[in-house]
């Protein structure tokens, strides 16, 4: 058995998504969370950037001794995870890698589409991924900017999140696409009316609920589950933590401890 945390770290608080879904999986686990707040959006930076970024979060994660780290942030997954996995011994997982496996196995028309922000579309990484995995798949891509004020302002349900979702999603309906991958972590929290604008033969893939999948599977082959009986989930931001205790409830379900403001 292996008590050591699992690191998880985003740009700003949509991580917690994952977080919540590896809590709901794997209760006994202790999750340190790193949440960029003080450099949020990542979007608007360079790769290099965003791989300095990235490598001073887990550099910080590694002192804290964790066994396993989460890049839950799709524009650090698409531009600094092999960097990452070239520096560092650690395991780590990224979101899309996550959510293109999923994606894959879900389809049956290889139709696929895929929502995220718009930094996201135009790095055209899943659809790469995608294709590469799969050749001849379909894959409709789509912005959907507003999707993340919507979630971080709690309007998930009724009419203006409905009135946007059908703007967003009306090409992704004309298309037949059979499984929809959220590609941001933001996007879960609007599930239900995703789900209610598509239809529900439409499957949605959680990146969360990916990256469970494959969290589990590498510590299946390490025997390297927690032997503890209630994980916690410790909280770190980079600027003020007081935004960031507000809104973690609508994020994360299970309790996390009050933010810890630190310096990387």
């Amino acid at each position: 058995m292996d008590n050591r945390p699992i690191g998880v770290f985003d740009s700003g608080i949509g991580g917690l998504t994952v977080v919540d879904a590896l809590a709901k999986s794997l209760p006994n686990e202790t999750i340190y969370y790193v949440g960029d707040t003080a450099r949020v959006p990542y979007g608007n930076k360079s790769k290099s950037r965003i791989q300095q970024y990235s490598e001073e979060i887990i550099t910080w994660l590694n002192k804290k001794d964790c066994k396993i780290i989460i890049v839950a942030c799709n524009t650090a997954s698409a531009l600094a995870l092999k960097y990452l996995s070239s520096i560092f011994s650690i395991p780590i997982i990224g979101v899309i890698e996550s959510g293109v496996n999923r994606g894959i196995l879900m389809s049956k028309n290889n139709r696929i589409a895929v929502l995220g922000t718009s930094a996201t579309i135009r790095s055209n990484e899943y659809e790469k991924r995608i294709k590469a995995a799969k050749p001849g798949t379909l894959v409709v891509s789509q912005a959907c900017p507003l999707f993340v004020p919507l979630a971080e302002e709690g309007w998930i349900e009724g009419k203006i999140p409905m009135q946007i979702a059908a703007h967003y999603l009306a090409k992704i309906k004309q298309e037949g696409v059979d499984t929809v991958i959220l590609g941001c972590t933001h996007y879960p929290l609007l599930k239900r009316t995703i789900s209610k604008t598509l239809g529900a033969k439409v499957n949605l893939v959680d990146s969360g609920d990916a990256v469970v999948k494959n969290v589990t599977l590498t510590l299946e082959k390490t025997n390297g589950f927690s032997s503890g009986d209630n994980g916690k989930i410790k909280c770190y931001v980079t600027d003020a933590p007081s935004l960031f205790d507000d809104i973690a409830s609508s994020f994360c379900f299970k309790k996390t401890e009050q933010a810890i403001q630190i310096d990387l």
